[in-house]
């Protein structure tokens, strides 16, 4: 076979390292654990990257696609911690990152009337490595409902409301958490949770739920926050809370991060 000339591995005279460079946007299928039926099928969108020392020209982009093709047509969540020490050994790397993106569905009744419907949430397993240690992140982007105390505290007839997103991030110091339950527990510390299918009863629940449960985005975030400290088996959490405002041009936003007492 014809020798090749290997470009990426001449050096750079620049000799300027690079804290990632990878490949982005590729789709693959996963298989996820979940509560209702032992698992699901999704397609994640996926991220990897590694640390280019000041003295190579490149990396050798076909190295990604390959580790993760060499697991088989469908990855799981074991799949993917392995993945960035594979990374690391393929790529001659000290730091590897991968991030998968998924959409996660959950069946979801009705409040009042029970009506079946599915309903999405985006989930991201993000795995940062190095030779010594690999820490792994579940984000669950929840959408949910807030009303203003504010405008309920002044107003003579009603009160607005929005639809806002709240980014829940953990890290795990025992056993991991279920999805359904990060999710369940943000939708909890909102004004009322979102549905896919809503008859006039639930409408008409869901509405006034919400009036009486009003939020701040600040009361938002300090909710999941004071919920987070309660939980148990958290190291770490990131909670981020956005409010798509209905009566401005502009978002209301807050964030809380830090470790639970004990971690």
């Amino acid at each position: 076979m014809e020798t090749l000339t290997d470009i990426q591995s001449q050096p750079s005279s620049r000799r300027i390292a690079i804290d990632r460079v990878g490949v982005k946007n590729l789709r693959y299928p996963l298989r996820i654990r979940d509560k209702a039926n032992s698992e699901q099928g999704t397609v994640a969108t996926i991220s990897m990257a590694v640390d280019l020392p000041e003295q190579y020209k490149g990396t050798h982009m076909s190295r990604f696609v390959e580790v993760l093709n060499s697991h088989g047509p469908v990855l799981d969540v074991h799949t993917i911690s392995r993945i960035p020490a594979e990374l690391l050994e393929r790529l001659h790397a000290q730091r590897a990152h991968v991030e998968f993106r998924f959409p996660f569905f959950l069946k979801k009744s009705a409040p009042v009337t029970r009506r079946v419907g599915m309903i999405d949430y985006e989930v991201v397993f993000d795995v940062d490595a190095t030779r010594e240690q690999t820490e792994f992140t579940v984000t669950v982007l929840v959408p949910v409902t807030t009303l203003c105390p504010c405008s309920k505290a002044i107003s003579a007839r009603g009160a607005h409301n929005q639809r806002g997103i709240v980014t829940y991030a953990v890290r795990f110091s025992g056993e991991p958490v279920w999805i359904e339950d990060l999710v369940r527990l943000v939708e909890r510390c909102a004004s009322s949770e979102l549905y896919s299918v809503l008859k006039r009863p639930d409408e008409k629940h869901v509405t006034e739920q919400a009036y009486d449960n009003p939020v701040f985005v600040e009361d938002l975030v300090r909710n999941v926050a004071a919920a987070s400290d309660q939980q148990g088996g958290l190291a770490w959490y990131r909670v981020e809370a956005e409010n798509f405002e209905s009566i401005h041009n502009h978002n209301a936003y807050a964030v809380i991060e830090k470790r639970p007492h004990g971690s």
